[in-house]
């Protein structure tokens, strides 16, 4: 390339960068404060039409700016990205059978078409039988995610924290079809939830040792320990602090999801539910 080329080049550079600039204090200010990706806020961007096209620029090039120190964002202020385990399940024979397998469970739940499957799991504090756990649970098709707070991690506590919520919404009839299935692991503290079943209500039990089976879950579950870490004693966080953070997930644009956010994609399948 010549010189000429490049002035004209740098000078074009130069005009872009000033005609992005709100896009880019706005990409910022999401990830900074809202704790979004940077895929999250184009596709964001783009649906809710927030800005003209050339006034953006794409992912991929906000990754390169973030990798020349262009933006005020740093590879660790970007949300965790899960680890995903392509391992075969190393079942372990000493794990008891809770109830029935993931092996019984339709398969036409892995594709995600239909509202109501839920994955379960528990967020715990420190290792003391005595503290608080959170019981967490996420709708597959929508990424909804809910955060149950259960006195113990004893069976008996999370079965009727467990039992509450569905029946917060099963006296509805309409509301039937919410909850269709849950898949939990096979932790002890799931023991008597089979005992949850219903006509409408199916529970099925992941392999042990196989996280990823529940990987929407475990995802989310990661997201949470954004806002209340490892060794933060559930007793000790407030509701208002887990409300904040669970409000914060559902938040969140996603790209499965063509950038609506879980919270959005939840709400539409409720409404189809009631008929509206």
């Amino acid at each position: 390339t010549t010189i000429q080329s490049e002035i004209q080049r740098g000078s074009v550079e130069q005009i872009k960068a000033g005609i992005i600039s709100p896009f880019l204090t706005w990409v910022e200010e999401q990830v900074l404060v809202h704790k979004w990706s940077l895929d999250a806020a184009v596709g964001y961007a783009l649906r809710k039409c927030l800005f003209v096209r050339n006034e953006m620029v794409s992912t991929k090039t906000l990754y390169n700016y973030l990798h020349e120190g262009l933006l005020r964002i740093k590879p660790m202020d970007l949300p965790l990205v899960l680890r995903r385990s392509t391992r075969k399940s190393n079942t372990r024979k000493h794990k008891k059978n809770l109830g029935k397998s993931i092996d019984l469970r339709d398969e036409s739940i892995l594709t995600r078409e239909e509202f109501g499957h839920w994955e379960l799991d528990t967020v715990r504090g420190i290792k003391d039988k005595h503290d608080e756990v959170i019981i967490s649970l996420l709708e597959r098709k929508t990424r909804a995610y809910v955060t149950l707070r259960s006195p113990s991690a004893k069976a008996a506590d999370i079965k009727n924290t467990l039992e509450s919520w569905l029946l917060s919404f099963s006296t509805h009839d309409s509301l039937q079809q919410l909850c269709k299935t849950i898949t939990a692991d096979n932790g002890l503290e799931f023991a008597s939830i089979a005992e949850l079943e219903t006509e409408h209500l199916q529970v099925f039990f992941a392999h042990p040792y196989a996280a990823w089976e529940r990987g929407s879950n475990e995802r989310h579950n990661g997201l949470l320990r954004r806002i209340i870490p490892k060794g933060t004693p559930i007793r000790d966080v407030s509701e208002a602090t887990l409300r904040r953070a669970t409000d914060w997930c559902n938040a969140l644009p996603r790209k499965i999801l063509n950038y609506r956010t879980p919270q959005e994609a939840f709400i539409e399948e409720v409404n189809k539910l009631l008929g509206f």
